[in-house]
């Protein structure tokens, strides 16, 4: 049954094709829950067959999570707090979630734009509170493609080099995701570090 499960995953991406990617993509970074797992790994298997080259793939993957960043960000700048706390809860995003979103941009910073895209369950919604907070969209761009291209490269090289193997992908990936969270942590610790030591100047 997960065979068939994962052999229908793989050949719906395959036909969907570099599109079907990038807006996949567009979606799991946007308001609507969708792993991106499902969509990165058996692409980055079908490049190791030689069905679809593995730059564009990533180029798809790195561009439709930016987009889909982008259309929360336009939507929480242009929306503001009050309508997405009202709608929200119609597409799964409830206020507590914005107030999680809020509080960690708040920690964080700018920085935090590329952090989050590489933290479960922060990843989809961080671009609101930039959008609320109307960051730089230059540098939002440059954060979001950073995060979004580091995790799509993970996934594409797992799905390349073990992409028929479900329960290796699991166990790397689980160890992948507490080192990121890790490195994310200490990535802040220095950040602050060097704001304070360039704010005392």
């Amino acid at each position: 049954m997960l065979t068939d499960i994962i052999n229908w995953i793989i050949t719906t991406v395959g036909s969907l094709g570099y599109p079907g990617i990038f807006l996949l993509m567009l979606i799991e970074s946007s308001f609507i829950p969708f792993p991106s797992e499902v969509i990165m790994i058996p692409a980055g298997y079908l490049a190791s067959k030689g069905e679809m080259n593995m730059i564009v793939v990533i180029l798809c993957g790195i561009t439709g999570s930016l987009f889909g960043a982008l259309l929360n960000y336009y939507l929480a700048a242009k929306l503001g707090r009050p309508l997405l706390v009202r709608y929200g809860k119609y597409v799964m995003f409830h206020e507590h979630n914005l107030q999680k979103m809020e509080d960690f941009f708040a920690r964080h910073g700018h920085i935090s734009t590329f952090t989050g895209r590489l933290i479960p369950m922060i990843r989809q919604y961080i671009s609101i509170p930039a959008g609320l907070a109307r960051m730089n969209l230059a540098v939002f761009c440059f954060y979001t493609s950073l995060g979004a291209g580091l995790w799509v490269i993970i996934l594409a090289l797992l799905g390349y080099f073990i992409g028929e193997n479900e329960l290796l992908i699991k166990e790397y990936l689980r160890d992948i995701v507490i080192t990121l969270i890790i490195s994310c942590v200490v990535g802040i610790a220095l950040y602050w570090n060097l704001q304070r030591h360039s704010n005392q100047k």
